[in-house]
């Protein structure tokens, strides 16, 4: 499909732009007027406001509006009632000694009722708008009429002084530049109409992401160049970076906690590094921010975070405290020999453990070559003789039948059993004289050397990514002309970014961050302007809003999970297809019903990503199964952790639902709250499927909670449309529901795609509170997972091999608590005996799958011992008898 028609259809189908808000108080919405805008009184107003704050840190509700429109006026012929900022901003409250202190956390924004964005351009640039000297500034008054009449209203008067009106006037339309804290949920983003209708006609999309989104089917391609990477990644996360390097459109998907966002950072430094450019775009600030705190923690470029985000100071103190000279050629030389310097190291020690996986797995078949020794041995004694090399007779070429029998004494395909007897021979010999193999030593020295490799390529990515060649004439002054930029609003951050030489800019900073709404707000509306565009929860991203992302790179990585929940579409069936009969177009253009992520799907293969590293077993089994069908595997899974019950049901008799809202269940969340707040647990969040009990179970905590309480408990509620994206410790879930519900209510509770990140939000302890007596379908399947007996799930045909079942055997009679091929995500551990990881032999896939199997389960805190049958001449009684006191003694703990 053409790009341009696949924007002009989208163009159609678009709002022409977003709902009008005129009164943030509607819904019982506090709003408080400040005498000092810097800092709110200690009150019952100020604290309601700092409790909702910290009830929804990571939505960020709270704001800060420094011009209002406050009174009635006559909106398309009805008189309505209007509580509306002109100018506003994110805020946060710090509490102090007597009051709170407010702290800007976003950007100074104009109100969206002002669609005249040279004028919102010029509004924004008042000489010290959004302080306290602005409030009663020479001008002010007369900005206040501007940008009302901008709104599309006159007001009757402009108040003179920043002291709050006694009340709401009824009968006129009153401006005033004065400071009130108030809450905004549910922010729309602006319409895309025209922006997609102007991007349908601009050159240059055929070579971009969206072009290859909506192109021809690409197969995944065989790739199997090494990743270097200062995250740990496991195959699937380095298939991803590999992915990446070489095809238009990469897909990455799975459940919850199963590393897409170390596979999304990992690809990001990889594509950095190699000299390219980076456009990360989430559907939310929050995710922006986890994703740049992760990039934060390991060496690279410095993201440049350029929307509405708290984190933008950082970038701008950096830019601002000079710029940087870029690493010279001669620092990315020696960078360059230290990564293989490092890489070296790694190799030696992996392929000395290699030799001795390969000569016990030769060892091993001894036991079918000893009958036979001396029968072979009489057959060919020069095989046999100390002096015979066989690798130069195996590279004989020339007259090769001829020369093999004149050098061994028998047939070519004779010889190759013959080495084999040999090879075992040789190596049991071996193995006896050495005492068997124990490569504690040697794995501690892996961890080691792997700990370097990442520390060495992660001071390459650093260096790398401010070398001189980024450093360019150019990219100095676009970077220096960006500082000015993000110290603007909104409006005048759009048009200086836009005027911004974009290609330079972008090479000498390669790595950026922000919400889809930012960047279509925010950057330069150039195709292909970054190499790599990476879409995150793509499954919640709808077309309209992913496709000026996509159109901004040559090429695309898509993360989402379609069992998560969806985007919401308004776009009518009707109009879906008329449109897309209009243009011509395939029903992946429905926008109503394919996300960002179900077109990406049709154009690449998904790479699943399969390991799950968040929560004990029994916080996700119930998912992996229903929702996933078993494809997920836990690295989580312990003898300590996998009958751990951590889901409590806590059952409310009699309740009754008024209104949309269980009472008996507030009161029993609230019970659970208390409960929590005695133990001293923290990392709390309280989620319901429904709107009406969110807001009741918010009123109540605020009724019952101080902010400081509220603080230390480090409490969040809201629905679960909220909390997509976000996790906590502790979860209390409201289902909100009884038995005698609608069936509507009961099937919105437990629509698929919302129960499941319902119940997986939480990272240790979940409440489930519930009025239902029985529960059917899906619900009542999770109920009883959550008071059911937990099960071990071993593997009955792990222990077939001799030595491991009776080793396990001795274990068991002395005593100790012993499992047999224990699953650990995609592996097994031979037998574990009291938590502790006994591998019993080579992994039978390979050097490379037993090397990988050492370094997942140690990353994943388990403590393990090489358990060889060599180091007992194959005689479990004696390796029992060695390993018991050990196990009793003192856990062996990874390090």
């Amino acid at each position: 499909m053409e790009p341009s028609k696949v924007l002009a259809a989208l163009a159609d189908l678009a709002p022409a732009g977003r709902e009008r808000t005129l009164d943030v108080a509607k819904g019982d919405q506090p709003i408080l007027f400040l005498r000092d805008p810097e800092r709110a009184p200690r009150n019952r107003s100020a604290d309601r406001l700092a409790a909702l704050d910290a009830l929804h840190r990571d939505e960020r509700i709270l704001r800060r509006g420094w011009a209002w429109l406050l009174g009635v006026a006559d909106v398309d012929g009805t008189v309505k009632k209007l509580r509306v900022p002109l100018v506003a901003e994110p805020v946060r409250l710090e509490r102090t000694g007597r009051g709170y202190k407010i702290v800007a956390a976003g950007d100074l924004e104009l109100s969206p009722l002002v669609t005249d964005r040279d004028l919102a351009r010029t509004l924004e640039g008042a000489p010290g708008l959004g302080s306290a000297a602005w409030l009663g500034g020479v001008g002010t008054a007369a900005w206040v009429a501007t940008a009302a009449g901008a709104a599309g209203f006159t007001p009757d008067r402009i108040a003179g002084d920043d002291t709050p009106l006694a009340t709401l006037p009824t009968d006129e339309l009153v401006g005033q530049a004065i400071a009130a804290l108030f809450v905004a949920r549910d922010v729309s983003a602006a319409g895309l109409r025209d922006t997609l209708r102007a991007w349908s006609t601009r050159a240059g999309l055929e070579h971009t992401a969206l072009a290859a989104v909506y192109g021809a089917h690409t197969a995944a391609g065989e790739h199997d160049e090494p990743v270097v990477s200062p995250l740990p990644l496991n195959a699937a996360q380095r298939e991803v970076v590999r992915r990446v390097r070489h095809e238009p459109v990469v897909v990455v998907s799975g459940p919850p906690g199963n590393g897409k966002s170390h596979a999304v950072v990992a690809a990001a430094l990889d594509t950095v590094h190699r000299g390219g450019s980076v456009l990360v775009a989430t559907q939310s600030a929050h995710a922006a921010e986890v994703l740049g705190e992760l990039l934060a923690r390991y060496p690279g470029p410095e993201p440049v975070l350029f929307g509405n985000t708290e984190r933008r100071g950082r970038i701008l103190a950096a830019l601002t405290a000079g710029l940087p000279q870029g690493a010279t050629g001669q620092q990315l030389r020696a960078d360059e020999a230290a990564v293989e310097a490092a890489q070296r190291a790694v190799d030696a020690i992996a392929n000395g453990i290699a030799a001795a996986l390969d000569l016990e797995r030769a060892a091993a078949t001894m036991r079918t070559w000893e009958p036979l020794l001396a029968g072979l041995r009489a057959e060919a004694p020069k095989v046999f003789a100390n002096d015979f090399d066989p690798d130069k007779t195996r590279k004989i070429r020339f007259f090769r039948k001829y020369r093999i029998k004149r050098r061994t004494g028998v047939s070519e395909d004779r010889l190759a059993q013959l080495l084999e007897a040999r090879a075992a021979d040789r190596a049991a010999a071996t193995l006896a004289v050495n005492g068997g193999t124990d490569l504690g030593p040697a794995w501690d020295a892996l961890q080691d050397a792997d700990r370097r490799l990442a520390e060495a390529i992660g001071t390459a990515m650093r260096h790398a990514a401010t070398s001189g060649k980024r450093w360019s004439g150019d990219a100095r002054r676009s970077t220096a002309a960006l500082a000015t930029a993000l110290r603007t609003g909104r409006n005048g951050r759009r048009e200086a970014l836009a005027a911004l030489d974009g290609p330079a800019l972008v090479a000498a900073l390669p790595l950026w961050i922000g919400t889809v709404t930012d960047v279509e707000d925010l950057l330069p509306p150039t195709p292909g302007l970054f190499d790599l565009v990476i879409l995150d929860e793509a499954a919640h991203i709808d077309q309209l809003r992913a496709a000026p992302v996509l159109a901004r790179a040559r090429r695309a990585l898509v993360a989402g999970d379609p069992n998560q929940l969806r985007f919401v579409s308004f776009v009518a069936d009707i109009d879906v297809a008329a449109t897309l009969a209009r243009h011509g177009l395939e029903d992946r253009v429905d926008v109503r019903r394919s996300s960002a992520y179900d077109v990406a799907v049709g154009a690449s293969p998904v790479t699943w990503l399969d390991e799950h590293y968040r929560c004990a077993p029994h916080l996700i089994d119930f998912s992996a199964r229903r929702f996933y069908q078993g494809r997920l595997h836990l690295m989580t899974r312990h003898p300590r952790t996998e009958r751990i019950d951590a889901i409590d049901v806590v059952h409310v008799p009699d309740a009754t639902v008024a209104d949309g809202v269980n009472r008996d269940e507030v009161d029993a969340v609230l019970a659970a709250i208390g409960r929590f707040a005695k133990a001293d647990v923290t990392g709390i969040g309280v989620v319901t499927p429904f709107r009406a009990q969110a807001d009741a179970i918010e009123a109540a905590l605020l009724k019952t909670l101080s902010v400081e309480e509220i603080e230390r408990l480090g409490l969040r509620t809201g629905t679960v449309h909220a909390f997509q994206g976000s996790e906590a410790a502790t979860v209390v879930v409201s289902l909100g529901l009884v038995d005698g519900d609608s069936p509507a209510r009961h099937r919105f509770a437990a629509e698929p795609n919302l129960f499941n990140v319902m119940v997986t939000r939480a990272r240790e302890r979940l409440v489930v509170v519930t009025s239902l007596t029985g529960g059917t379908g899906l619900v009542g399947d999770y109920l009883a997972h959550a008071e059911g007996p937990r099960s071990s799930h071993d593997d009955p045909d792990a222990a077939t091999v001799p030595f491991v079942r009776r080793l396990a055997t001795e274990l068991r009679a002395a005593g100790h608590d012993v499992r047999t091929g224990y699953a650990v995500g995609g592996w097994q551990v031979d037998v574990v005996a009291d938590g502790v990881g006994l591998i019993c032999g080579p992994h039978p896939d390979g050097n490379e799958a037993h090397l990988d199997r050492q370094r997942a389960l140690r990353r994943a805190g388990w403590a393990l011992h090489d358990a060889f049958p060599s180091r007992w001449a194959g005689d479990p009684v004696r390796a029992a008898l060695d390993l018991s006191p050990r196990l009793r003694s003192q856990p062996m703990v990874s390090r």
